[in-house]
């Protein structure tokens, strides 16, 4: 996670913090609505993934008002500062980031197969 949090942190020029919540933000999003078996195993190759993730859903109530989808990763992502060039900058360090864990294939599906998410690759 930290190998994550760095290139995230640089990629984007936002704190390890922020970098970490953003991760939590994006893979409970892709857990969500993505192909299951591609973004388990992307979790699973990412130590203390499921960590932020639980970290990231305890946003609570604010959280649940959003719904689902990616427009509300978006909300999310932007209440926590981030611009919409450094949304860019982060799915992009990410992607590249599960090519590396699970190879471009898998990564693939995952990009195709979560509604809107090819905008971003």
């Amino acid at each position: 996670m930290d190998e994550l949090i760095g290139r995230l942190a640089t990629e984007a020029g936002i704190d390890d913090a922020m970098a970490e919540k953003t991760i939590g933000i994006v893979l409970g999003f892709l857990r969500s609505e993505g192909p299951f078996d591609s973004v388990q195993a992307l979790i699973d190759n990412i130590p203390g993934a499921e960590a932020a993730i639980t970290a990231a859903n305890n946003g609570g109530g604010l959280a649940k008002l959003m719904g689902g989808g990616l427009m509300a990763v978006g909300t999310r992502l932007m209440a926590l500062g981030l611009g919409i060039t450094e949304i860019q900058s982060v799915a992009r360090e990410l992607f590249t980031f599960g090519r590396d864990k699970i190879g471009a294939d898998q990564m693939g599906e995952i990009i195709s197969g979560t509604p809107g998410l090819g905008q971003f690759a």
